[in-house]
């Protein structure tokens, strides 16, 4: 057994509670501010800044050639980021990828992966250099515009921020997970950033709400759709913290004969495309997509993904709200401002928050570059004037040079010259001698004084420092506009299609063409195919045709009652066509003694004129009346004795009304309230009998009515005398007004209405 080593003389005793506390908080610091979390200022991680730090030192400028990546990493290792090589090189590897950075830092040469998720090749095989946006978050950074600091083993120096003079935080976004705490924020438009930085440079009160007008949502490298209501998207921005649903973008192309086959332009954001593929693979092997037939893969340089449906009868819009709401081609963004502030605290900030941080780095930027400027200057005027003593008095500095021991000494006391003004003298070399001509002495102090009072200027108004910044931001647009193509927005903004949730369960039927047939006394019953013949069809004795309506299998079936109820049915649900099919009643709470008014299709958005037996009446909208129970909806109030007579489109701007005495009325349709529910108004007025039938019209196209095989038509003059108010009673039709049901063919297919 070994021997238990002796403590050191300075051991203290302590507490393991106290001890790992001590040890997990300085953990949880280091891992919070030194690598998850991204600075305000210049939107970079510590890893990210010494990367493009060391790109610099190795002269990697957007203009110049590429090095190898090996070399970068090398460089960053050994002088600034002591950790591992593969953690180093992925971050650089992020930083080129076009499909990962909005605005790229890094230009690579090689494979650096894909949007399939495939890693890039080894940091030996792969080049690099430094982009033009990686130039703008170094610009300034020899002229004292940021802190430098030492580095891990004391032998260099590292910026602590860099002057970014592009809003790299918000442009390309950043994720990461700390202790207790994490981030991540989504990219957004350059441009679009800079208009609101300049709202916010002339309205500094200006709220988060009124930035978004400028701001409107993240921009994302593989573009995409954005369905996020827009006050979901402000509440996120306000509070810093948030959501966004993002889906890819697709397309219908049509493939002959009817068939059509669905194609993914646009993956979103972060999802790689063949784990995409195979997700879906394995959803439809184990039948969890039954609307999709098929998925292929033809993508080149661009992204191109094919569905295929399993039917052509399918909407594209249902299909892809299954495969939306079932696989990542809808994915949501988190939004979690956490950011590192201007005095490296970690707080979650607002929109306004982190461009006003970006805003006010760039005037600490711009007045630290003034006054190293200003100090260059001053060094500069101070030389100049020594120049200019040495140039008037020439022969006496070079006799003093050769024969004087201490010649410096000699030539302050001899021209009252400070010690910079006589070692730059002393410096000067026999050639310039003859470039010491007091004109051109003379004129670059000139120059240089009249820059010095524009710079003292500057430093004194804090208005021409925002005016200032306001320029470099507006060149800076210039750059990245919406009109280049690095600039323009890539994510569309748009609301979600509304489709109905049943829609997806009722694209499962099989849409076919089918003809509902209703008896007198309410059987019903839907045979394949459109027929307009149903002469053939056999009834129950004593009863008959009474309607025959074309359909397709997935439609509703809408009947109106003597009630004054909406029922609706399902097409694909009514019995077939052999047979006298099944009563209506058994179907819906249809009461003795009550029957059906109307059989119809139901057309979302249409509006109805419906009208009672006394002649009260109103229009409702068709999206309305649908009932989704046996009992139906109840839309006409009925007074007692009285029922429902007629249902029929309100398509037009005139309503034509006759009663059982054959009495005509024509009146304005805007004359009828529009209602969901109710006894509605007066339509015409009867002294015995009540209404027969109603229609509504275009006036300028005449009364027209269907005969037979042929059309015909009343024109406007003709019905001249008969037009005038609602409630009045009319008058005896005109010569060949129709005597027969205006809303039927040949007495016994009602078509549509």
């Amino acid at each position: 057994m070994s021997k238990p080593t002796t403590p050191p003389d300075d051991a203290r005793p302590i507490a393991l509670r106290e001890a790992l506390e001590e040890r997990y908080l300085a953990y949880a610091l280091s891992t919070i501010t030194q690598r998850a979390l991204p600075d305000v200022r210049d939107g970079l991680k510590p890893v990210q800044r010494r990367l493009l730090f060391a790109m610099r030192q190795l002269k990697l400028d957007p203009n110049t050639g590429f090095k190898k990546c090996a070399r970068v990493v090398g460089e960053v290792i050994g002088r600034y980021h002591p950790h591992g090589d593969q953690s180093i090189y992925d971050a650089l590897v992020r930083l080129a990828q076009d499909f990962a950075q909005r605005y790229p830092m890094v230009e690579g040469q090689g494979n650096f992966g894909n949007i399939d998720g495939d890693n890039a090749a080894a940091m030996r095989y792969t080049e690099s250099r430094m982009t033009e946006v990686a130039r703008l978050m170094l610009d300034g950074l020899d002229e004292d515009t940021v802190d430098f600091r030492d580095t891990y083993d004391g032998e260099d120096e590292e910026p602590v921020v860099l002057p970014g003079a592009f809003p790299n935080l918000l442009a390309n976004g950043t994720t990461g997970i700390a202790v207790g705490m994490a981030t991540s924020i989504p990219p957004h438009n350059a441009a679009e950033l800079v208009d609101a930085s300049l709202h916010l440079i002339k309205q500094p009160n200006a709220r988060d709400e009124t930035l978004l007008k400028y701001v409107p949502g993240p921009d994302f490298p593989t573009g995409g759709v954005l369905i996020e209501p827009a006050e979901n998207i402000a509440e996120a921005y306000r509070t810093g913290r948030g959501s966004f649903r993002l889906r890819a973008r697709w397309e219908r192309e049509d493939t002959g004969r009817g068939g059509y086959q669905i194609v993914v332009t646009e993956m979103p954001y972060q999802v790689q495309k063949a784990r995409l593929i195979e997700r879906v693979a394995d959803l439809l092997q184990a039948k969890k997509l039954p609307l999709l037939g098929d998925i292929r893969d033809e993508s080149a340089e661009d992204v191109r993904l094919v569905l295929e449906p399993k039917v052509r009868t399918i909407d594209p819009e249902v299909l892809m709200e299954s495969l939306f709401r079932g696989t990542d081609l809808e994915v949501r963004i988190p939004l979690n401002m956490n950011v590192l502030s201007a005095t490296q605290v970690p707080q979650v900030m607002s929109l306004k928050d982190v461009l006003r941080a970006f805003l006010d780095h760039r005037r600490v930027v711009l007045q630290r570059r003034t006054n190293f400027r200003l100090g260059k200057i001053a060094h500069r005027l101070e030389v100049l004037e020594g120049y200019l003593a040495a140039y008037l008095n020439l022969d006496e500095v070079i006799r003093i040079i050769r024969e004087e021991d201490e010649p410096k000494k000699e030539l302050i006391k001899a021209f009252k010259l400070t010690d910079v003004q006589a070692e730059a003298i002393l410096n000067m070399r026999l050639r310039s001698l003859r470039k010491l001509e007091e004109m051109e002495i003379k004129g670059e102090h000139k120059e240089l004084t009249a820059e010095r009072k524009t710079l003292n200027a500057l430093m004194k108004s804090e208005g021409k420092q925002w005016d200032t910044i306001s320029g470099e931001l507006k060149e800076l647009k210039k750059t990245f506009g919406p009109k280049t193509d690095i600039g323009r927005r890539r994510t569309e903004l748009t609301d979600a299609p509304d489709v109905d949730e049943a829609a997806v369960v009722e694209e499962l039927t099989v849409k076919e063409p089918i003809t509902v047939v209703c008896s007198e006394s309410g059987w019903i019953r839907s045979m394949k195919g459109h027929t307009d013949d149903t002469s053939t069809l056999k009834y129950k004795t004593g009863d008959g045709p009474r309607f025959a309506v074309h359909a397709q299998s997935t439609d509703k079936i809408i009947l109106f009652a003597t009630n004054g109820r909406f029922y609706t049915l399902d097409a694909a649900k009514l019995p077939g066509g052999r047979g006298f099919g099944e009563p209506v009643s058994v179907m819906v709470d249809l009461g003795d003694g009550e029957t059906i008014v109307s059989l119809f299709v139901h057309k979302p958005g249409r509006q109805l004129l419906v009208a009672s037996q006394t002649g009260y009446g109103f229009v409702v909208p068709e999206d309305e009346i649908v009932a989704m129970t046996r009992k139906g909806k109840q839309t006409l109030n009925l007074a007692s004795g009285d029922e429902a007579q007629t249902c029929v489109t309100a398509d037009g701007d005139t309503i034509a009304v006759m009663g059982e005495n054959r009495k005509l009325l024509l009146f304005p349709l805007e004359q009828v309230n529009q209602m969901t529910r109710g006894r509605g108004v007066r339509l015409q007025r009867y002294k015995d009998g009540g209404l027969r039938q109603a229609k509504v019209f275009k006036l300028k196209e005449g009364f027209q009515w269907r005969d037979g095989g042929g059309q015909k038509t009343i024109d406007a003059k003709a019905l001249k005398d008969w037009r005038g108010d609602r409630a009045q009673a009319g008058r005896l039709p005109p010569t060949g007004f129709p005597k027969r049901d205006w809303t039927t063919f040949d007495g016994s297919i009602q078509s549509e209405l």
